[in-house]
């Protein structure tokens, strides 16, 4: 590729961010879960750049994942205007972000002047929260779908060890560490999955679904990572387990995230 391109890309990036700040402008930064969602975006963005170029990625797929990465939870700053919550049932923000990108008005076009990769990037927006991932043919969109949803869970990693209880889930540590373990959010972990939203319960069970998602990641380079950070048993320790059953399914959990990563690493797979 040659320089004057990267240059181009360089660019498109840099006035897709400028974009996004005018974006922003729209609501109130000063709200805590607001800023949470501001911070968390940027750090998609390096989490995105970071494992795309562990894997080799030429700079165009390099550029686009920061692009996608800046602009997969847009849909998240109505919700919280409109709701004060990140609950799924309150409003499904990444199939409501890929509307208000693509939908009649073309927001998109504030943020990315070329259109190649519309379907690309409307893909990779709309599923990035999904359950599973599914139904994606192509193989590059294929890639950039899973690349930020492994980018959005790396960073997720940061946030439940630096953003306030209270924030993430309106209690403090020790209201988060009271309660069993719901039977059918232990077999989820248990079965290597992640959790359905539906099958917590209690607020522990809700940190333990936090954890029990990284399951869910595509590439060996976001396990590596993981591992660098040691981010699994940090973000465990956070919390204070009233219950001895509970301390002790969670080093389990623990235990066993640990081991899988080392093989999906270990493995390249």
């Amino acid at each position: 590729m040659d320089k004057d391109k990267l240059l181009d890309l360089t660019r498109d990036f840099d006035a897709a961010k400028a974009a996004f700040e005018a974006y922003l402008d729209e609501y109130d930064r000063a709200d805590d879960k607001i800023h949470l969602k501001i911070v968390h975006t940027y750090g998609v963005v390096d989490a995105a750049e970071d494992i795309a170029r562990r894997m080799g990625l030429d700079e165009e797929d390099i550029q686009l994942a920061k692009v996608i990465g800046l602009l997969h939870d847009i849909g998240r700053f109505e919700q919280i205007k409109r709701f004060d919550s990140f609950e799924p049932g309150t409003m499904e923000h990444a199939a409501y972000g890929a509307q208000l990108l693509f939908g009649p008005e073309k927001m998109i076009r504030r943020f990315v002047k070329d259109d190649r990769f519309d379907s690309l990037i409307c893909t990779a927006i709309e599923k990035h929260s999904d359950f599973k991932l599914e139904g994606i043919t192509d193989e590059r969109t294929l890639l950039h779908a899973k690349l930020i949803r492994d980018a959005d869970k790396l960073d997720n990693c940061r946030v439940k060890l630096e953003e306030s209880m209270e924030t993430l889930l309106g209690v403090d540590e020790k209201g988060a560490g009271e309660g069993v373990i719901a039977p059918k959010v232990w077999e989820s972990c248990m079965s290597k999955e992640s959790v359905l939203s539906s099958d917590r319960v209690s607020k522990v069970d809700y940190w333990v679904s936090y954890i029990a998602q990284y399951y869910d990641i595509n590439f060996p380079e976001t396990y590596e990572i993981m591992r660098e950070h040691d981010y699994v048993k940090k973000i465990a320790d956070r919390v204070p387990y009233a219950l001895p059953d509970t301390k002790e399914k969670m080093d389990i959990l623990v235990a066993e995230m640990e081991k899988y990563m080392d093989e999906r690493i270990q493995n390249k797979k």
